[in-house]
């Protein structure tokens, strides 16, 4: 039996289509089965499509298509993967941007925050979730699920350790433009210096998005990133360097408003 000392992660940048079946394809051949958990994007059931137009055709329940050919690879390489879809929801013209956990652990995290902003009104679309962190185990580690956008409000990342989070995994399809990348680096190492936690952040990659996946240890440094084009990224997360870090820095330990 595997030690719970470390928590090998597979992070996959790779593009998501407009075709549900295609995608549910492809993930056979995109997970792997020599790692502990695999993250692939946001929306990755089926890209959002042209900017502002509807995803309700394509919302499925969480035992859909999507998810039971997920849960099925996920059992077939032994391993736990994290993927995005548009669930139904009570509201048929506005479904919920949810990410899907199958494996080893099984919930489903519908998007909190939804992304009205650089232009965007993702709300006019999609319905948010109840704001209620979601954290799982996989291998003997706590792991939060947050999704893109959820990144710039660092109250839910706080939630998710106050949960025992001790990484955060972050699917997403990080628009690009002008600060995009540089904001997302920003964040994700943010998130981790002040939690004192691992973030393993997973993009859909350019051109429409930003890439630069990520994995970030708990001190913020970054172990590993992609480039803008399909990717996929390895990394080893230690409980060693998680206590280390919890030591060096015991901000967790010394706050004082909670």
């Amino acid at each position: 039996m595997r030690s719970d000392t470390e928590l090998r992660v597979r992070v996959v940048q790779h593009a998501s289509g407009l075709d549900p079946a295609a995608n549910r394809a492809r993930l056979r051949d995109l997970v792997p089965d020599d790692t502990d958990l695999v993250v692939l994007p946001e929306a990755f059931a089926r890209d959002f499509g042209e900017p502002g137009s509807s995803v309700a055709a394509f919302a499925e329940p969480v035992d859909g298509p999507f998810a039971t050919e997920l849960a099925t690879v996920a059992h077939d390489r032994r391993t736990t993967v994290v993927a995005g879809m548009f669930e139904t929801s009570e509201d048929p013209a506005r479904p919920y941007n949810t990410v899907l956990v199958r494996g080893a652990s099984s919930a489903a995290y519908r998007k909190i925050h939804l992304y009205d902003s650089f232009g965007y009104l993702e709300s006019d679309n999609l319905s948010p979730g109840a704001p209620l962190p979601v954290v799982v185990e996989v291998a003997g580690w706590r792991v939060g699920i947050m999704t893109c956008y959820d990144l710039r409000f660092p109250e839910l990342g706080r939630a998710l350790v106050d949960a025992g989070a001790e990484v955060l995994v972050v699917p997403a399809a990080w628009v690009a433009g002008p600060r995009k990348v540089d904001h997302w680096r920003t964040l994700a190492r943010a998130r981790a210096i002040e939690n004192t936690v691992y973030v393993v952040a997973a993009g859909q990659p350019g051109p429409r998005y930003s890439g630069h996946s990520l994995v970030v240890d708990p001190l913020g440094d970054v172990l590993a990133e992609a480039d803008e084009g399909p990717a996929h990224l390895q990394g080893t997360l230690t409980r060693s360097a998680l206590e280390t870090a919890r030591s060096t820095n015991p901000s967790l330990a010394n706050r004082r408003l909670s």
